[in-house]
């Protein structure tokens, strides 16, 4: 059951992250698109508060899940900037393998996950699959891209950041689609803020003109990451992140279909982060 839910949260993940690479505006795009993902998630956990679902059960897992939401905010913000910069598949591996780098040892010692030969061996190809990716990208990449993956690190460790956050919460009591809508809120918050009375302008005349290609991102990308709280409430942080990491496979394979080229070894660090993230999460 979980494997099926993080597959499925995977495969949306890399879908709504290539909507993004096509988007125009990739940043009010992106705001857009969260906000209209966290009235999304708002519905779904008011439906499951109606039915008796209590949204948190302590104040501690309310604070994590603020917490989660600033991670998040910084999360999109850096995602934005990488896609605007680098290839899909590089951006896409460097920031769900990093993130899995920081997350697994986290997990470890924050919630007494447990590390065995196989997750040791995996984490040692996924580094393997982040150097060939990196260094595919930084070698002969032009400089755009290669700030792009300088953006990519950054957004591995925000990505971390709410991850591990996300777990403390429902560790502490918070309902999973109350969790995820209290944090995306908040992110989209944090978003519509961040990009001034400018960009509102700018999202506005952006939401009347592509309204569609807007709300399919903001739906693709509000249900991979419900799906992927289901799978963190029945599943350890590390054993959950690391399996979604599959994903960047699926980001390699849509890269090719929105028209990018990526190299060849890009693919094949994608394909080690991928092994290596299937490694890790064996039991």
């Amino acid at each position: 059951m979980i494997v099926a839910l993080v597959l499925l949260s995977a495969f949306l993940h890399a879908g709504w992250n290539a909507l993004l690479r096509v988007e125009p505006d990739k940043d009010r795009g992106l705001v857009g698109a969260i906000a209209l993902a966290s009235l999304f998630a708002c519905v779904i956990a008011a439906i499951r508060w109606g039915l008796g679902e209590q949204p948190f059960a302590t104040t501690e897992a309310l604070l994590y899940t603020l917490l989660a939401g600033a991670f998040e905010a910084v999360y999109f913000m850096t995602l934005a900037r990488a896609l605007e910069l680098g290839r899909l598949g590089a951006v896409y591996t460097v920031s769900r393998g990093g993130a899995v780098l920081v997350v697994w040892p986290l997990s470890i010692l924050l919630f007494a996950e447990t590390a065995t030969v196989p997750s040791t061996i995996g984490s040692i190809v996924v580094v393997l699959g982040l150097v060939l990716s990196s260094l595919s990208s930084t070698g002969g990449g032009n400089r755009a891209h290669r700030a792009g993956i300088g953006w990519a690190v950054a957004c591995a460790v925000s990505i971390a950041g709410y991850h591990l956050a996300y777990k403390a919460s429902l560790l502490a009591g918070g309902n999973p689609s109350a969790v995820f809508a209290v944090s995306l809120s908040l992110s989209a918050v944090l978003s519509i803020v961040r990009i001034g009375r400018a960009g509102r302008r700018i999202l506005g005349s952006l939401l009347r003109a592509r309204p569609g290609r807007v709300a399919l991102m903001g739906i693709v990308c509000g249900g991979s990451f419900l799906i992927l709280m289901e799978a963190l409430a029945l599943g350890g942080s590390g054993y959950v992140l690391t399996l979604r990491n599959t994903s960047v496979l699926f980001a390699a394979l849509l890269a090719l279909a929105i028209g990018e080229r990526p190299r060849h070894a890009e693919l094949v660090g994608a394909m080690f982060v991928a092994a290596g993230a299937v490694l890790m999460s064996l039991r």
